[in-house]
């Protein structure tokens, strides 16, 4: 290798890029520790707790503690306006994590529905932090640091309990957004730092360690995960990014006679991924054009970015309905220039979701 360059399989990277494919590539082989503490938390608590979270999100809420669900929270005309995490951590308790980014705005729809008497929503984000332990080492890792068994067949995927991870209080769900076996510990704020020493100590044995927000968002691209404001936002409809498998139409829930208007509308776009021919150094990060073969214009790309862990240049995007088919080649246009994009059928990383129930 020449000195300030690095070759990744015939891709090139100067070597600022460098550390987030060694992060990208730790986690994927080993473990990697990632901040989640910009995420929202909330606590519903009450007798009507269930009751007046089923009458917000689209979703059914769990009815069993432990049991965690993913939702989406509809907009005023049908449209996701967010995506939660929803915990059943007592008999009238459930924990709620959302887009930190979206904290705001969520609120209005949050007081468009008046609680049961006794209910309360407490927006926890200041006095909750969080880490989210990841890589097929990630239960290895927290196995010497709790108690608790968590074999697949002890603590099975979108699962919760509280547990003591090096003498912190956790409440632990097994859910990652690396899209790889792991888990999500959330504890009080003022152990934040004793839970992360801790994990990081433990890491670093089994060649792991701390993961930024720059390679989460390479891993989260591998697997095909969209984020809020970038794949997800209340112009989508839910059919347009795989959403309306969470929507359960037996029951009554904010906004669901805009979503029953359009919930049979065929998509106008969909959320789609791409692998980029960018030899020339450049990925695609978010609003280039996608362009036909023939110079149609096709979509845009949401989110991109260089795949470490399968060697490719990656994107995230929505292409007009029946415009192009997986395997079709298309050119999205980085800094000025086109670049052949493949239309893929699945994501890069582990389609059918192994790692993450392994």
């Amino acid at each position: 290798d020449k000195p300030g360059v690095v070759e990744t399989a015939g891709f090139t990277r100067q070597n600022w890029f460098e550390p987030v494919g060694r992060e990208v590539r730790m986690l994927r082989e080993s473990v990697g520790i990632i901040d989640i503490s910009n995420f929202a938390n909330y606590v519903i608590k009450g007798d009507g707790a269930q009751v007046w979270l089923d009458s917000i999100l689209a979703n059914n809420m769990p009815t069993e503690i432990g049991r965690s669900c993913l939702t989406p929270l509809i907009g005023v005309y049908g449209g996701v306006a967010g995506d939660f995490t929803v915990t059943k951590v007592g008999d009238s308790e459930y924990f709620m994590v959302g887009s930190g980014l979206g904290e705001r705005y969520h609120q209005r729809f949050f007081n468009m529905i008046d609680k049961p008497a006794g209910t309360t929503l407490e927006v926890a984000t200041d006095r909750i932090a969080g880490f989210n332990v990841a890589g097929p080492q990630s239960r290895s890792l927290l196995q010497r640091l709790t108690n608790d068994d968590l074999s697949n067949e002890s603590f099975r995927f979108m699962r919760s309990r509280s547990i003591i991870v090096a003498g912190v209080d956790c409440l632990a769900i097994r859910v990652s957004f690396t899209g790889d076996l792991g888990w999500e510990l959330h504890c009080a704020e003022s152990d934040q730092l004793k839970l992360y020493t801790a994990l990081l100590d433990a890491a670093e044995p089994l060649g792991g360690g701390a993961v930024g927000s720059r390679a989460l968002g390479s891993l989260r691209i591998e697997k095909g995960y969209g984020s809020w404001g970038r794949e997800y936002s209340t112009e989508y409809w839910p059919q347009e990014v795989s959403m309306e498998r969470l929507i359960k139409l037996e029951k009554d829930f904010l906004n669901k006679e805009a979503y029953v208007k359009i919930k049979d509308n065929p998509p106008r776009e969909r959320l789609s991924f791409f692998e980029v021919d960018a030899s020339e150094n450049a990925d695609a990060s978010g609003g280039e054009p996608i362009f036909l073969a023939d110079g149609t214009p096709a979509g845009r790309v949401t989110s991109g970015a260089y795949g470490y862990s399968v060697n490719k240049s990656l994107a995230m995007g929505f292409i007009k309905d029946n415009l192009a088919q997986a395997g079709d080649t298309l050119e999205v246009s980085i800094l000025g220039k086109p670049h052949k994009a493949v239309l893929l059928a699945a994501p890069a990383y582990d389609p059918e979701g192994v790692s993450l129930r392994s």
